[in-house]
């Protein structure tokens, strides 16, 4: 069984520090992101894993077997690992079925198992009417598609994805998240997969791991992410969320810009200081105040979207909220409104900034 195991891992580079005390258990056949902005050590963890740098602490194990310490480190050749880089990597004298065909060679197995192997991988990745055509005749999608039919072929214990789709325009990387994803559940492999990216990660993982300065913030579900942020920095990567900052009154309540919210998420204790995130589409907009957890504000700024109006309303004490409304909901700039925070919505953060 394939399962990777990250063990207390740290990635030192003199007084820098690119991985600290990062542990995860990625389970047999699983799809895990590493998601996170540049620099918080998503791409460093991942060559650790590939075994192209060694750590300065803590333990890589792969189906229980120690790959990565201090001591002692596998290379790559020995980890029955497949990698796919941002740039493809193709062989551009070879042909897409030359391409895909390559890892079988050099392994030296025998034509008909080569012949055999080839047409299934080129019959799931839709390739086999390109299959004699060089990769300098294929857009940037049928590149990333042979590149990810090259890694499958040899049948990895691991799978290892490096921002793969960061050389594609919009509509070509939202097709191929999903191509992804449906190579994975027709595969299983063990899959690493870093990026910056929110929606790729929504889209392809079974659990998403949010990185910031060289650990994980917080491991979840995508909709654990995105529903129940835990901390500053998680609620404003993922999905950018309006942040209030106040002082609890109670277990279950905050004072804020005048008013006072119930929030979840956690217990609060009386006086300390309180960040709550809601996402701008989580907040109603109202001319007048009708309803409980609800905070006056004034209109700066109102753009029409055709689907949605964009709002930014300042509270009473200057702080700026993002809220999306319906289209027909037009309120002009300089207005007074009130806003309705649902309390289920209002989640109370660990921490009031972003370490």
């Amino acid at each position: 069984m394939a399962s990777v195991e990250l063990k207390g891992l740290g990635k030192r580079y003199g007084e820098a520090v690119a991985v600290d005390n990062v542990s995860l258990l990625i389970g047999h056949g699983q799809l895990v992101c590493l998601l996170g902005p540049s620099g918080c050590g998503k791409t460093t963890t991942l060559r650790l894993i590939a075994g192209f740098i060694e750590p300065s602490t803590g333990e890589i194990a792969v189906g229980g077997k120690v790959l990565s310490s201090p001591q002692r480190t596998v290379p790559p050749e020995g980890r029955a690992m497949s990698m796919i880089f941002q740039s493809y990597a193709l062989w551009p004298h070879m042909t897409v079925a030359e391409n895909v065909a390559y890892g079988l060679r050099i392994r030296k197995m025998d034509k008909a198992t080569i012949d055999a192997k080839l047409t299934a991988i080129l019959s799931t990745t839709k390739l086999e009417p390109l299959a004699q055509r060089y990769p300098g005749e294929l857009s940037g999608g049928q590149q990333q598609r042979v590149s990810l039919a090259r890694a499958l072929v040899v049948e990895p214990e691991t799978l290892l994805l490096d921002e793969p789709l960061s050389n594609l325009d919009a509509n070509l990387r939202e097709e191929m998240r999903f191509e992804i994803r449906r190579l994975h559940d027709r595969y299983r492999y063990t899959t690493v997969y870093v990026t910056h990216d929110q929606a790729e990660a929504m889209t392809t993982a079974d659990q998403i791991a949010v990185m910031n300065l060289g650990r994980i913030e917080q491991l979840g579900t995508p909709k654990e992410i995105y529903d129940r942020p835990r901390s500053v920095f998680v609620a404003r990567f993922i999905g950018g969320s309006n942040i209030l900052e106040g002082k609890a009154v109670d277990a279950g309540h905050i004072s804020v810009a005048g008013g006072t919210l119930a929030t979840t998420g956690r217990t609060l204790t009386k006086g300390e200081a309180v960040a709550v995130s809601i996402r701008q589409h989580e907040i109603e907009i109202a001319t007048k105040s009708d309803s409980a957890n609800a905070l006056h504000a004034v209109v700066s700024r109102q753009v029409f979207l055709g689907a949605a109006r964009d709002y930014t309303v300042v509270l009473d004490d200057k702080t700026e909220l993002r809220v999306t409304a319906s289209p027909t909901q037009d309120i002009a700039p300089g207005q007074e409104v009130w806003l309705r925070l649902p309390a289920e919505r209002c989640r109370a953060l660990t921490g009031g900034n972003e370490r």
